[in-house]
């Protein structure tokens, strides 16, 4: 299935999605937000497909939602089924029960930095810039920026980067938080391809589980979610692969996962 705004391909366990409006800067546009839920569900539903990544161009990954359909939403009924959407998107990203890497080089701003936020991982470039500058016009980030960004660098940083809208740069994101690590320019795609390859030879079901505990205990307190972690060990010891690595393990010999 080809697709107008994204370039998609995968190989080897390892699908990329390569944001593709490079005229309007990869602003994200509806046809975009809809590709991209599309793609969700394509990688979701390909057992062997194990590792998603979010990528843009060298120079940018996301310069933010489309400002034109965003300055033609009128009034609150429309801007209430414009930002659910936006949810819809990145919830689906998020919430996808396989890893997914924003391979971030340039700009990654307003709705590219949220789509980022929504990632499980963050890689970026020396020349990456992360910001969420709504606030110059009089708008709040609408895509998650609000809730995502201070649950992952803490509320009084994210504070300061909301209310001021100014971009950090990549070190400064990595100092923070907000990306995991950072790479030569040059280095974006193969550092992100060699963690996404890496990742991929995993157990698929533990990623699964592991993925499920991380993101629904953030939610919790501590007493809930170290009972929902204890359910997400026990669930494991149903599946063939933790026997097999365990077995390879007492063996001393590599294991060789089923995903079941």
């Amino acid at each position: 299935m080809d697709y107008k705004t994204v370039v998609f391909e995968y190989d080897h366990g390892v699908a990329i999605a390569k944001l593709n409006r490079p005229k309007q800067l990869n602003s994200i546009s509806n046809e975009m937000f809809a590709e991209l839920y599309q793609i969700a569900d394509r990688v979701a539903a390909d057992d062997d497909i194990a590792v998603l990544i979010i990528t843009g161009s060298s120079k940018v990954f996301a310069a933010g939602a489309d400002l034109k359909e965003v300055g033609a939403l009128k009034g609150v009924i429309d801007a209430h089924k414009y930002v659910s959407n936006v949810h819809k998107v990145f919830n689906r990203i998020e919430k996808l029960e396989k890893p997914v890497i924003a391979a971030v080089g340039g700009l990654a701003l307003g709705g590219g930095c949220e789509l980022a936020l929504a990632c499980d991982i963050r890689i970026a470039a020396e020349n990456a810039k992360f910001g969420l500058p709504e606030i110059k016009i009089g708008a709040l980030p609408g895509g998650g920026g609000t809730q995502r960004l201070p649950r992952l660098i803490g509320s009084a940083r994210a504070k300061e980067m909301l209310f001021l809208g100014d971009p950090v740069d990549a070190l400064e994101a990595y100092r923070i938080g907000l990306a995991n690590k950072v790479v030569p320019d040059d280095l974006l795609m193969e550092t992100a391809l060699e963690m996404a390859a890496k990742i991929a030879k995993r157990p698929g079901y533990a990623l699964k589980i592991s993925k499920i505990a991380v993101n629904d205990g953030i939610r919790m307190d501590l007493d809930a979610a170290l009972t929902h972690e204890a359910r997400c060990f026990e669930i494991l010891f149903a599946t063939n692969d933790i026997k097999e690595g365990i077995g390879a393990f007492i063996e001393k010999r590599k294991p060789e996962y089923s995903g079941t």
